[in-house]
């Protein structure tokens, strides 16, 4: 039992404590971020165009993620043979970012300040939403001197496009962050993974999509391509960011959303997806956006976010170990 982390003096269950994102260290003060890892709270959902509550899901998230922080030294996984995030990969909660209630850009500022601050420390920065419009500052914060890496391709998995220019003067609400990313001259390009039904993209939307560099493809499709092929659309020569949208998943297991849509992806799918990524890219961001807790009173929606974020931290840290190119 050496190093399990239970020869301390306390048991610390899950529910006991302050709910960090894994009962990890918080650190209030982002010029003094020492980690590999930090995670940052965007409580912002004033982009939505239906059902507002994910301001809440970086607490909804945090709270489910005590679930997986039993003392261990590292996740053993059978099926793998591995040890995930052992105790030598710091991962640290910088809190949340402020957020000013009416202010889009002002709340988007202070989220792209956090995330910045996360670079500059040469932490992976993972954002917990909010709505997807806080994807906007998170790729907005990889612009600038905190960021030297080489060009980013943007990994969305999520049920809608997101990809509309302006409506009635809205550029920055959770229906336009992946048109503002392609307008940045360091994304790559976009690999849209999961859109599906009725989307709040029009027709032309897609054509522009597509003309600004991105690969769009269904839920059939990509279990059609099956992981592998999947997989291949990503550029070899790119650093990865990845955003992921709760509403990617079925609803079936993943109801606590604002705009949920039906058929989407079960856990082992992306997982996989996620796992593959890891182990071939250097993953340089993630955001994970749209948890609305109280459209879940099971809390399974923040669970699976929680899970989800935990596993991809942990092939991205064990990848890096095993293969420096990817650090």
């Amino acid at each position: 039992m050496a190093g399990h982390g239970y020869e301390g003096g306390r048991l610390d269950l899950p529910f006991v404590g302050i709910s960090t994102f894994g009962k990890r260290p918080y650190q209030s003060d982002w010029s003094a971020l020492e980690a590999d890892a930090a995670i940052l709270g965007a409580p912002f959902d004033a982009g939505t165009q239906w059902r507002a509550g994910a301001r809440f899901g970086p607490r909804g998230v945090r709270e489910a993620s005590t679930l997986f922080s039993f003392g261990h030294a590292g996740a053993y996984d059978h099926e793998d043979d591995a040890t995930y995030l052992p105790a030598g990969v710091r991962v640290v909660d910088m809190g949340d970012a402020d957020i000013v209630h009416t202010d889009t850009e002002k709340s988007h500022a202070n989220i792209e300040a956090g995330v910045r601050a996360a670079l500059a420390a040469g932490a992976l920065p993972v954002v917990i939403g909010g709505d997807h419009s806080v994807n906007i500052p998170c790729i907005r914060a990889f612009s600038g001197p905190e960021y030297s890496g080489r060009p980013l391709h943007i990994l969305q998995i999520d049920a809608h496009l997101d990809f509309v220019d302006e409506r009635h003067g809205v550029r920055h609400g959770h229906g336009n962050p992946m048109r503002r990313a392609a307008e940045q001259t360091y994304v790559s390009g976009l690999t849209q993974v999961g859109i599906r039904n009725v989307s709040s993209t029009a027709k032309e939307g897609y054509a522009d999509a597509r003309a600004m560099g991105s690969t769009i493809v269904s839920v059939r499709q990509a279990r059609e391509m099956g992981t592998a092929a999947l997989l291949k659309t990503l550029p070899a020569d790119a650093d990865i960011y990845i955003t992921i949208d709760i509403d990617a998943f079925c609803p079936s297991i993943a109801p606590g959303t604002g705009t949920p849509s039906h058929g989407g992806f079960l856990y082992y799918e992306v997982l996989e997806l996620l796992q593959g990524v890891a182990n071939a890219h250097r993953v340089a961001g993630i955001d994970l956006v749209e948890v609305a807790p109280d459209y879940d009173p099971t809390g399974s929606t923040s669970i699976l976010a929680a899970q989800v974020l935990l596993n991809l931290l942990g092939f991205i840290f064990h990848a890096r170990a095993h293969n420096p190119a990817l650090g």
